[in-house]
């Protein structure tokens, strides 16, 4: 055991770990309320650049940085929410993949605050009482899924509040959520605002890792690995996303023998879920309920 649990697996761990978090925080707009989001990691970066410049320029220690770059995404969420909830489908994925753009190249060109392409260097790691941080990825493991388990614990108590069910009646029907009372762009803005705090959040353990921080981390490709770990885990399930994060964050490891083909071989896997489990690994039991008579249907007809 112990020497599984080696540095180059801890760390490979962490990283899962923050994955799971940033699967999480999106399965709150994509699965709960329906909202394609192809900007995702825009939230991500924000939450990390904040941490960065907090402790660069203020010294800000990391324990309140960490609810500060939360609190810093979420603005933007809301922002990026107010325009965005008024459109759907294309017309939203289109919005948020621009908001994404827009986020990226800031970061590129605003060299003053950001350090251009270079990003930020020399971030200060956590302390915690007599832990002191470093190149150690074991206090690291911890913290992540301590927060990945403070995550998860959270979004099951919303998932089944009054918000939470809201969240799904907009998924399921907006008009009819709308008949029956529910403030539908109030609760949206709520989505994309709870969800951008959760990748704010990460960005801000991610930048404390790593100790830089760079555009190049943030980019579209990651905003699609995300929601591809959404899909494969099963939106509207918050396990279901964290086992879709693990599984697509420890996947390059076990393909590294196939490095030619391993975009191929993510591609062929998302096509088989959606042919044999569209709904995921742990689908959501609404989704899943939707597609069973589907399936029936179809078998019917072949007989």
């Amino acid at each position: 055991m112990k020497s599984f649990l080696n540095a180059y697996t801890l760390d490979l761990l962490t990283g899962v770990g923050i994955y799971m978090i940033l699967a999480m925080g999106l399965n709150v707009a994509v699965g709960f309320t329906g909202l394609l989001n192809l900007g995702y990691a825009a939230f991500f970066a924000i939450g990390a650049y904040t941490y960065a410049l907090a402790n660069l320029h203020a010294h800000c220690p990391f324990w309140i940085g960490l609810p500060l770059a939360g609190v810093a995404a979420m603005v933007f969420g809301f922002l990026i929410g107010l325009p965005s909830i008024r459109v759907r489908g294309d017309y939203l994925a289109i919005t948020t993949l621009g908001f994404g753009e827009i986020v990226r190249i800031a970061l590129n060109n605003l060299d003053a605050w950001t350090g251009g392409p270079n990003g930020l260097l020399g971030i200060e790691r956590p302390r915690f009482f007599w832990i002191r941080f470093s190149v150690d990825p074991a206090p690291y493991f911890f913290l992540v899924f301590a927060l990945v388990l403070v995550t998860a614990f959270f979004l099951f108590r919303m998932s089944d509040s009054k918000i939470g069910r809201a969240l799904v009646a907009i998924r399921e029907d907006e008009l009819a959520a709308s008949c029956m009372g529910v403030p539908v762009l109030r609760v949206k803005l709520v989505a994309f605002g709870l969800s951008a705090f959760i990748a704010g959040v990460a960005g801000a353990v991610f930048a404390a890792k790593q100790t830089i921080v760079t555009p190049d981390s943030f980019d579209f490709v990651l905003s699609v690995l995300i929601l591809a770990m959404v899909v494969l885990g099963g939106m509207g399930n918050i396990w279901g996303a964290a086992l879709g994060a693990a599984a697509l964050g420890v996947l390059p490891e076990l393909l590294r023998g196939f490095a030619a083909y391993r975009m191929l071989l993510f591609g062929l896997i998302m096509i088989l879920m959606m042919i044999f489990r569209p709904q995921g690994i742990l689908g959501s039991p609404i989704i899943r309920r939707e597609l069973a008579p589907r399936r029936r249907e179809g078998d019917d007809g072949a007989s």
